[in-house]
């Protein structure tokens, strides 16, 4: 385990691919991915590109995180009245070249969890709030304290302002590491057309 601590600064354009490269190794195991694009080969090929964009929209529109010197995880928070990932705006960083490069049917795939999650979202968190859309660490790094140093400027932001916060995730063990954050489970559900299984949390803000 790295005895460095971590320090985490607002993301820089340049390092949007890197980020999303990052991404796509934190993410290459995770079950939410493993179900849209079963195939390894093309999820090794595909999953840093399309994280990456997510990565572009959070620069555009929300507050992206990274860790200095070394890029080991990335956390892409939507804000407080603007918290839904809307593909017209994603349209300038890729999102519509989506269908080809994932594929037809994998695309559909994401597309169907996509707007089930968006509707629980809507209903569970309908006051404005912060949106963790994404977090990731470099697996090799993981479970080092990097993802806990990048959820903190949010959280302490959120705390500031008297926001929730919100989050999905489809990791059992990720769970217990956000509960650990003040997250608690709201609803748990499925991915549409024997989808993996979801957890939906939300975080109250905490006295100053």
């Amino acid at each position: 385990m790295s005895s460095t601590r971590p320090i985490v600064t607002a993301i820089a354009e340049a390092a949007i691919p890197r980020a999303g490269e990052v991404l796509g190794r934190a993410f290459f195991d995770d079950p939410l991915w493993s179900w849209v694009l079963p195939d390894a080969g093309d999820r090794s090929r595909v999953l840093g590109w399309f994280m990456a964009i997510g990565v572009r929209y959070g620069h555009a529109h929300g507050v992206v995180h990274v860790t200095e010197p070394s890029l080991d995880g990335c956390a892409v928070w939507l804000p407080p009245g603007d918290s839904d990932f809307l593909p017209e705006r994603a349209a300038p960083f890729g999102i519509m070249e989506a269908p080809e490069r994932l594929g037809e049917d994998a695309f559909a795939r994401f597309d169907s969890v996509m707007a089930h999650l968006g509707e629980l979202h809507h209903q569970l968190e309908p006051a404005e709030h912060w949106y963790l859309m994404i977090l990731g660490v470099e697996p090799a790094r993981q479970r080092q304290g990097i993802g806990s140093a990048l959820l903190q400027p949010v959280l302490a932001r959120a705390d500031r302002e008297g926001r929730r916060c919100y989050l999905e995730t489809q990791k059992p063990a990720n769970v217990p590491f956000y509960q650990a954050h003040g997250f608690a489970v709201s609803r748990e559900t499925d991915a549409p057309d024997a989808g993996p299984h979801l957890w939906l949390m939300a975080r109250p803000p905490r006295p100053r």
